[in-house]
Order: C-alpha cells, then structure tokens, then sequence
C-alpha cells in the first residue's frame, strides 16, 4: 500500500488539502501554481467572475491547450513515421541496387 501524504494547495488565495503519494507531491505543487496562474490570467481579464466560473474557464483552456498539443504531437509523429519510411525504401532500393 503506498503511503499518503497530505500538500495544501493554494487557488486564488483558497487553501486545498489534497491528498497524494510523497513522489507526485512536486508535481502536484507545480500543476497547482500553474492552475493557479491560469485562474488569476482569466480572472483579471473578466470583470466579476466568481470562482467557479474562473476555474471551469481555467480547465477549459487547459483542456484546450493539452489537446492541441497532443494533436500537433499526433501530427509530427506521422511525419516521422513517414519520413522514416521513405528513408527505408530509399535504402532498401540502394542495397538492392548494389548487391545485383
């Protein structure tokens, strides 16, 4: 069983206890500072916004963010893939061409 530890959190001056094992808790601290700052960025750009709201629009443009990431990830991926093919045909086709 693995030991839990407890690391208050802090979001637009709210604490959090949130539980977590020892290793994930510098994670847990560095997503929470960046959560935090997110919510701060949104909530001085919107005139009275309530917490709520500020950390479902916080989420949403997170959400937002890591899935374009993933899809620009996706996207270079293929084109390793890809070009990694066309390197193997290329080199296939010299090694077949040379040993004939």
């Amino acid at each position: 069983m693995t030991e839990s530890i407890t690391a208050t959190v802090r979001l637009l001056d709210r604490e959090f206890l949130i539980g977590c094992a020892p290793e994930e808790r510098e994670g847990l601290m560095a997503a929470a500072s960046f959560l935090d700052g997110k919510m701060r960025e949104l909530r001085g750009s919107s005139r009275s916004v309530g917490y709520d709201r500020v950390a479902v629009l916080a989420a949403l443009s997170i959400a937002h963010e890591l899935l374009q990431l993933r899809r620009n990830q996706d996207e270079q991926l293929r084109g390793v893939g890809e070009g990694m093919s066309m390197l193997r045909r290329k080199l296939e086709g010299a090694l077949a061409s040379h040993v004939k």
